[in-house]
């Protein structure tokens, strides 16, 4: 598993590491059932807090991505599908409004955004 760990980002660790570990899920790089680094492991590995790593995996399991077996480690979470494409979905929603945002800030108007949409669309079928 390769995770890289940008400590100038404005992004917590934890988060970047939670994001690093989502993708690989839902890329299917990393397989349902198939057991994470150790805590301490990837704690050493990345030369970060085995705390930073835990509130990551804890994080993980919240939103239903791994599931901890308490003495035997964390697993990857049986094929939730619609988690993952609801993620997906999310994922997809964020880059577009951000996209919308960068265009507004060029100046470029709500009607031009909404025509660029459509012809994007327009070649996609």
């Amino acid at each position: 598993m390769k995770i890289i760990i940008n400590n100038s980002s404005m992004v917590p660790i934890y988060e970047q590491l939670m994001e690093q570990i989502k993708t690989l899920i839902l890329n299917e790089e990393l397989k349902e059932d198939e057991i994470l680094p150790s805590v301490r492991s990837l704690a050493k590995e990345l030369k970060i807090s085995a705390l930073t790593v835990k509130k990551a995996y804890d994080n993980l399991e919240q939103e239903g991505f791994t599931v901890t077996v308490h003495g035997k480690g964390t697993y990857v979470a049986a094929g939730n599908t619609a988690a993952k494409a609801e993620e997906r979905r999310r994922e997809l929603e964020t880059d577009l409004e951000n996209i919308i945002q960068k265009g507004k800030r060029y100046g470029i108007s709500n009607e031009d955004i909404r025509a660029m949409f459509e012809m994007i669309m327009e070649d996609e079928e």
